[in-house]
């Protein structure tokens, strides 16, 4: 294991004015966040200090305003779809960002279970062996512990890992390693080492995969100091959210639906890359803030539909940064539609809903006119039987019923 990254630090000795020029690329820039004094959260969470040039949404006003910013036009997703580019699946997408930042950052390398030669158990890493070389792109036994711990040593001596778990599930194999060195390390150390490290898999309720490969480990790693942690959902944020939690010099978990993987969409041609702790405004509206991410932001936009043919107007928000959460752009939602609901995937027993909940609570209680709904997934095994299965996630039909409660 030494050879092994003797080699890997020869190859990074070899780029070291690539490694000293890692985040002064000319199309983006550093600068840090307003301060925790600045924003009226009361809690405590690692701040990524990556934030994109070419993002106009990083430019926000360092306040919450009154009156929500979102306005009818205010869609990434549609005025992406316009713009010329080029067609890829998610996973396809995922691929693409990984390929771009190895390319320009010779101290990013990818680490597990058949990530080399056969590309991934979701083709992410198709290729990247053979342009790439075994030492940046290795596979490793099926010992999710010691990889995981063997990124996190990668990150401290200056690598830029990404440690994919074939499943989420299967790194609760890795849970002191990630808790107890990824997320603490730098504090522990009293800042002398930094873990840039990324931590990615498939993860969620796929179809009949039994309750062993239905994890959602957010509520798990949720608690973890120093963990940021983001969900993707389209293929334009799945690349953009991968090259900034690969730049960011955080620890970062990031959640990939197993269902979402064969998910197409245009993407632009040109650089880009999505700001860590930004959500995204998926659909502007008046009624109701309807917070979700993940798999379930595809179940609220088919229950959207419904509700706009019965005379709602539900604003919709995936807030992808799931740790910590965008309480601005949260914030001014909520200060206009004064009803929320929260839908998830994740189990409702201290999940992501409940943490979301106590948030929007202590920040934006004087806000509310109807107490917050939170739509989970039930807290059981999830079945194998696909019938039974179906009945343990959140449905369209059960959003819109909630809805109609909110806004009575």
């Amino acid at each position: 294991m030494a050879t092994i990254f003797q080699g890997i630090g020869a190859a990074t000795a070899l780029s070291a004015t690539s490694k000293s020029n890692t985040l002064d690329s000319t199309k983006f820039h550093l600068q840090s966040r307003r301060s925790l004094s600045e924003r009226k959260a009361s809690f405590f969470c690692v701040r990524s200090q990556l934030n994109s040039g070419l993002n106009p949404k990083a430019r926000r006003a360092d306040h919450h305003v009154m009156n929500a910013v979102a306005t009818k036009t205010d869609n990434s997703a549609a005025s992406t779809a316009s713009k010329p580019g080029h067609e890829l699946l998610l996973f396809e997408a995922l691929r693409e960002g990984l390929d771009e930042e190895m390319e320009r950052d010779a101290t990013v390398c990818v680490m597990g279970e058949d990530v080399g030669h056969y590309g991934g158990s979701y083709k992410v890493t198709k290729g990247m062996a053979e342009k790439y070389g075994d030492l940046r792109v290795l596979d490793t036994p099926i010992a999710e512990n010691s990889f995981t711990g063997m990124g996190i040593g990668a990150a401290m001596t200056g690598l830029r890992p990404v440690v994919e778990g074939m499943n989420m599930g299967f790194l609760l194999l890795a849970f002191n390693q990630i808790s107890n060195n990824c997320g603490m390390l730098h504090y522990t150390s009293g800042g002398q080492f930094k873990i840039p490290i990324v931590i990615r898999g498939p993860g969620g309720v796929g179809r009949q995969l039994g309750a062993e490969h239905s994890q959602r480990l957010e509520s798990y790693f949720q608690s973890i100091p120093g963990i940021q942690m983001v969900a993707c959902s389209t293929p334009y944020n799945a690349k953009g959210l991968m090259k900034a939690a690969i730049r960011s010099e955080n620890p970062v978990i990031l959640f990939e639906h197993v269902l979402l993987y064969n998910l197409k969409e245009r993407i632009p041609d040109e650089e880009y890359i999505c700001n860590l702790e930004e959500a995204e405004m998926v659909r502007p509206g008046e009624h109701v803030t309807i917070l979700t991410y993940s798999r379930m932001r595809y179940h609220v936009m088919q229950a959207a539909k419904t509700l706009v043919n019965k005379g709602y107007d539900p604003e919709v928000i995936d807030i992808r940064s799931l740790k910590p959460f965008d309480l601005h752009t949260i914030g001014n939602s909520v200060k206009k539609t004064h009803r929320v609901l929260i839908v998830e995937e994740c189990m409702r027993t201290g999940g992501i809903g409940a943490s979301l909940t106590t948030a929007i609570n202590e920040n934006f209680h004087d806000y509310l006119d109807a107490p917050i709904i939170c739509l989970s997934s039930q807290d059981v095994p999830t079945p194998y039987a696909g019938s039974l299965e179906e009945w343990t996630v959140v449905q369209p039909a059960q959003i819109v019923t909630a809805v109609e409660q909110l806004c009575q």
